[in-house]
């Protein structure tokens, strides 16, 4: 690929920029959540973006085979995903009481 913006692209280095756009849009997702509400939340976005992420600049980690890198990647998938199991189990136990109530 070419040079734009004093960057050499690379496919994995737009996986890479991916990643990190995916990363720190979770901040401004959750901001921007928090401010509609005026209380702290912490939207589905912000979970499926740094689980995504995270992915990505794990793959880029081991693409770069930097093991600091690596390392601060390798397992940040656990909360995200567990989170989301949570945040979709917590839904569908919401939809089910609600249909309940609805058939009473």
């Amino acid at each position: 690929m070419s040079d734009f913006l004093g960057i050499h692209w690379s496919p994995m280095k737009v996986i890479g920029w991916i990643g990190n756009i995916l990363f720190f849009s979770r901040f401004v997702i959750q901001w921007i959540a928090t401010e509609k509400k005026k209380a702290v939340v912490v939207p589905l976005a912000f979970w499926y973006c740094s689980l995504l992420g995270s992915l990505l600049l794990l793959i880029y980690a081991f693409y770069r085979w930097d093991s600091v890198f690596i390392f601060a990647y390798l397992f940040s998938w656990i909360p995200y995903s567990r989170n989301l199991y949570f945040a979709h189990k917590e839904r569908a136990n919401a939809k089910n009481e609600f249909t309940t109530c609805l058939k009473r």
